[in-house]
């Protein structure tokens, strides 16, 4: 089984240009990652894919049962009524896969997110689609429920789209990989690591095979100004303007010259050299690589000049009826330590006592992980208040985390992703001592996270990060911090 597009192009009712242009694609049975950055149009292939979305031009076919499975996992799934009354072996094994409780499609709303979205899926799944598209089903789940999602998601055998910035689940779940780089389009083989290596690889080599025809055109440039300013020379010697009336001898041997074709070497070399260059112009416009940011943040902040940025503990955090068990802990100007824990065991609850102790010398850069409606407007007001060189060097982050800054500016339509980008690049222009991120990774594309860890890990400061990202927690984390729930509540052991 396989599902073709081809030729696909769409732009959005009101759009100066379109979200996908003139994409062909091919996805086989088993899973394939779509793998971009931040409004590439990822998210519209897919739905376009699963005929949500009708394409201006192009085809999509054969034509399968197809569910997309969406982002919010808020709403609820259309079919969520069929699958709570049903109890036949395909509903019950969706249920069994995905951990369901029996009184969960009846109580939805009352649900957490990583619960509605494991109903979600097991209603995709119960659906039994020839295609299925899933975006960012791991968004904002933690580790125990990434792997119960991992695991049904491995249980399908149609058509798989996966659109997701978790690079645990591209690299065990799918097959091959499409790659949106610029404007193209391009499936590889293999998991994301394994695709975006390859990837790297040919843009190396695009790079230097363009650099190698730059030289060659200047090259060829000097030596065509050469020749052509020696043809100008050889064509003035054969000129008898100038020659003395008398001067039969010079006429004689400029005539000379002329029949037997000598003087004339010179032009026919300047001609053949503007077309050699000609031809490597022409080797050059074609040699085009999509210009990318090279996601590298410059370095920021600075380690704190006192002995502890923050102490809390032991103690007890209570929030109703809820509590947690705090043992004491510090954190030094140059730790940097990674918060893990299961969802709803007091992760944010932890965080807010940290930044309540930090000593008023000590400046903290705090990124919550839900951001709210006056929390935006706070940002992109801050933003215009700036001096034009705060605003520089603000935007020039927000670049280099692979999207448009002109958009910040005009500030009246940033998506969730933008909106975090910008919030941690005004943080960082402040040079804080202690900067903490509570789930920074969510909304963001691969290569911002990827942008994102590189800075982390060089961060002369303390970090306190809370994240469910395995390789981003692998890759910053010197201390581990782990709430565990215990029978008689939530303790968090260090280590």
């Amino acid at each position: 089984m396989q599902l073709n597009l081809t030729n696909i192009s769409y732009t959005y009712p009101g759009a100066v240009s379109p979200a996908v242009r003139d994409v062909s694609v091919t996805f086989s049975s088993g899973w394939t990652a779509v793998i971009g950055d931040n409004g590439c149009g990822k998210s519209t292939l897919a739905r376009i894919a699963t005929r949500l979305i009708e394409p201006d031009s192009g085809t999509v076919g054969p034509k399968l049962f197809s569910v997309y499975c969406q982002q919010d996992s808020s709403l609820e799934p259309g079919n969520l009524i069929d699958f709570a009354s049903d109890w036949n072996q395909e509903a019950q094994r969706a249920r069994a896969l995905l951990h369901i409780g029996d009184d969960w499609p009846w109580r939805y709303d009352t649900l957490s997110g990583g619960q509605q979205k494991r109903l979600q899926i097991a209603c995709a799944l119960y659906a039994r689609p020839d295609v299925l598209a899933m975006d960012e089903p791991t968004n904002d789940l933690d580790a125990p429920t990434r792997e119960i999602v991992s695991e049904a998601l491995a249980s399908f055998d149609g058509v798989g789209i996966l659109i997701s910035h978790d690079r645990e689940l591209l690299d065990g779940l799918v097959y091959q990989s499409l790659l949106c780089d610029g404007a193209r389009w391009i499936m590889r083989p293999g998991g994301y690591s394994k695709a975006s290596d390859q990837a790297a690889s040919e843009r190396a080599t695009a790079l230097h095979d363009r650099e190698k025809a730059m030289r060659e055109v200047k090259r060829l440039k000097a030596e065509a100004q050469r020749r052509s300013e020696e043809a100008a020379r050889q064509k003035g010697k054969r000129s008898k303007r100038g020659l003395d009336k008398r001067d039969s001898d010079g006429r004689a041997r400029i005539g000379r010259a002329i029949v037997s074709g000598k003087d004339g070497v010179a032009g026919k070399l300047s001609a053949a050299m503007d077309e050699r260059l000609a031809r490597a112009e022409s080797t050059l416009s074609e040699n085009s690589v999509p210009k990318r940011y090279d996601r590298c943040i410059s370095d920021f902040g600075e380690a704190a000049r006192s002995s502890i940025v923050a102490r809390v503990g032991p103690t007890r955090l209570l929030a109703g009826e809820f509590c947690l068990n705090v043992p004491q802990l510090w954190v030094s100007p140059t730790d940097h330590v990674v918060l893990t824990g299961a969802n709803g065991t007091g992760k944010s609850l932890l965080v807010r006592a940290i930044i309540d102790s930090v000593p008023e010398n000590i400046k903290v850069a705090y990124v919550p992980q839900v951001v709210a409606s006056a929390e935006r407007e706070r940002a992109l007001e801050q933003l215009r208040k700036h001096t034009q060189e705060q605003k520089g060097r603000i935007l020039s982050i927000v670049a280099r985390l692979n999207s448009d800054p002109d958009r910040l500016l005009d500030g009246d339509d940033l998506s969730p992703g933008e909106l975090r980008k910008l919030m941690l690049a005004e943080k960082l222009v402040t040079e804080p001592n202690f900067l903490v991120l509570d789930e920074p990774t969510n909304h963001l594309d691969i290569g911002s996270i990827e942008a994102l860890q590189r800075l982390l890990v060089g961060f002369p400061g303390a970090i306190l990060l809370v994240t469910h990202d395995i390789r981003l927690a692998e890759a910053v984390g010197q201390t581990r911090w782990l709430i565990e729930q215990l029978v008689d509540g939530h303790a968090l052991r260090v280590g």
